[in-house]
């Protein structure tokens, strides 16, 4: 296992964590799957041999019974791990059962506590943007968690680029926690994430950890032009990701098979593989429903794609030069910071005047 440290914290994560979307299977979650306690022990048991350190839940996922059997699953080896969890998202019927108020934190934080059976988490999420509560509010309600020794380390998901920089400016300004780590879904099929998530990590010193990292199985192998499995989540009604270009989707597995059959490797290592080798990443949330899933991806670690390799899975797969940035090509090139080249250097070959 590779481990890779966390943005600018000092913290080191495996290169692949375990996602337990799947654990529970309460409500909604039933698409996905209903993973009971023996079955994720088993599965939380392989990570571990496997060297995987990251464990990441949240409180609505089952409505907070995936927390629970994570917490039943590690059971004494809690200490040797991590675990993410998050909060923000509607987990009751109650005016204040979302958000991230000072009230709704602190309480929900004290709760995935107790179904974890743990006194701390390791990093802890703020699931989705509030746009009604203050961002101090939030930090300081977050500054309370870290004092009392509940959260080591705070970070968003599923933000916006402007998000997040009104978040760190507030923390710099008010003294208060920063972000050190985002999570976001980003793959071959959706990579507008490098559009500002991915400039914003590399300047900031953001860790990037990826949620979905295969597309919900379409990046698997599992899914071809003339294949799809009978018992799937989007068989089953799940609709994310939402596939806006089928043609460019298939496409993209298109070359990922080919590349595959070529090196001998499966279609999903081939897919992590390029994800972990693009900028800022540091981890990604893998889920599955079987050992061999597991094994397999955490395999990927190890598979390192050559150059012309990377080439044409950006040509299928990169996104659409959009203002202001094809302008920015023509006349700031010259003068790019890193945190430019996470878009910039897949367009590079794109021909303006």
């Amino acid at each position: 296992m590779e481990y890779r440290t966390l943005g600018r914290s000092g913290l080191k994560v495996s290169a692949i964590a375990m996602g337990t979307f799947s654990f529970g299977g309460v409500g909604g979650f039933s698409k996905v799957a209903s993973q009971g306690v023996n079955e994720a022990r088993r599965l939380v048991d392989i990570c571990i041999d496997g060297g995987v350190n990251l464990f990441d839940t949240a409180n609505m996922y089952s409505l907070g019974r995936s927390e629970e059997i994570l917490g039943e699953a590690l059971g004494e080896k809690r200490n040797r791990v991590l675990i993410s969890s998050k909060a923000r998202m509607r987990i009751g019927d109650g005016p204040n059962d979302e958000g991230t108020s000072r009230y709704h934190l602190i309480r929900e934080c004290e709760l995935s506590l107790k179904r974890l059976g743990t006194d701390h988490i390791d990093i802890y999420f703020m699931h989705e943007w509030d746009g009604l509560t203050p961002v101090d509010e939030m930090l300081s309600a977050l500054d309370t968690l870290m004092q009392q020794g509940k959260i080591r380390y705070i970070g968003c998901s599923n933000y916006s680029g402007w998000h997040i920089m009104k978040a760190l400016g507030v923390a710099d300004a008010k003294n208060l926690p920063r972000f050190v780590t985002q999570q976001i879904h980003y793959t071959l099929e959706a990579r507008e994430a490098e559009y500002e998530l991915l400039p914003i990590s590399v300047d900031q010193g953001l860790g990037v950890m990826v949620w979905s990292p295969l597309a919900a199985g379409l990046l698997s192998g599992a899914f071809t032009r003339d294949r799809a499995p009978a018992e799937s989540r989007q068989a089953a009604g799940w609709t994310e990701p939402p596939i806006r270009d089928e043609e460019r989707l298939w496409t993209i597995v298109d070359v990922l098979e080919e590349i595959a059959r070529n090196r001998g490797v499966s279609v999903a290592q081939v897919s992590l593989a390029w994800t972990l080798s693009r900028p800022a990443v540091s981890t990604l949330v893998v889920g599955g429903l079987s050992e061999q899933q597991f094994k397999e991806n955490i395999a990927a670690v190890d598979l390192k794609l050559g150059e012309e390799e990377l080439n044409r899975l950006n040509m299928a797969s990169r996104p659409a030069y959009i203002y202001p940035y094809w302008h920015q090509h023509n006349f700031a090139r010259d003068r790019f910071c890193p945190g430019d080249w996470a878009l910039h250097a897949s367009h590079e070959d794109v021909g303006m005047v």
